[in-house]
């Protein structure tokens, strides 16, 4: 075996086994998405149908939150669009990275979520890019479609969700979700403590579904907050010496 090639082995059994990893552990979540689906009054099937055809956990958990707060289903629909947006800011990195044949394309964009994202691009090359894109996704979309189906019948089986407590479920999972992405930076922290308090005062004031709409202008606030202050910053620091 050329040399090239044995120091290449065990760099690729490290990207499966942490696709891997990744795949199963979030994987595992979407029990507590079927749970919550079925406790929110949606059936087995339309479940089943959110995890194979939406296929984001953070827009499913949202969609099937508002619909438990009696929000409408455009108020609904249009929270977890906004949260799956991100998805497509994904797409266009990977796009280069990846370098996937055109008649791939559309199947693996169905595929680009948060997880498979951050696994292709802590990779060094393109080939282990893909490698740990395509288990990722792989384990994923099995694992998660998988343990949708029984946790909508678990629950379904249960009955009241809220009697053992399942109603509790969707938002303690989507918070598991986001919570890493809070620890990365100022930008990140103050994003989120910002959508928090504006998802606060909304519930106060808003119909159901409405408060995670009015939530999506934490990050261009933050973002023309930071501007605001860099102009602040050069005009005071700026003129001739």
């Amino acid at each position: 075996m050329p040399a090239g090639t044995a120091a290449r082995e065990p760099s690729r059994r490290a990207v499966v086994r942490d696709a891997l990893g990744v795949g199963t552990a979030v994987g595992l979540s979407g029990f507590a998405f079927g749970a919550t689906a079925a406790g929110s009054g949606i059936g087995v099937a339309q479940a089943c149908a959110l995890s194979l055809l939406v296929f984001t956990g953070a827009s499913q958990f949202a969609l099937v939150g508002a619909l438990a707060a009696g929000a409408s289903p455009f108020a609904a629909a249009a929270g977890a669009f906004f949260l799956g947006t991100r998805n497509a800011f994904y797409g266009l990195r990977l796009s280069g990275l990846l370098r996937l044949p055109a008649a791939l394309r559309p199947l693996a964009a169905h595929w680009v979520i948060d997880e498979t994202s951050a696994v292709a691009l802590a990779q060094p090359d393109t080939a282990t890019a893909r490698l740990g894109f395509t288990v990722t996704g792989a384990a994923l979309y099995g694992l998660w479609n998988l343990t949708t189906l029984l946790g909508a019948l678990g629950a379904d089986a249960l009955g009241d969700s809220a009697r053992w407590g399942l109603d509790a479920a969707g938002p303690a999972c989507f918070l598991a979700l986001l919570a890493p992405m809070v620890r990365t930076g100022r930008r990140e922290r103050a994003t989120a403590v910002l959508g928090v308090a504006l998802v606060l005062g909304g519930v106060l004031l808003l119909p159901a579904g409405v408060p995670v709409l009015v939530a999506a202008l934490a990050a261009p606030l933050v973002l023309l907050a930071e501007r605001a202050g860099g102009r602040r910053g050069a005009t005071r620091g700026g003129g001739p010496r």
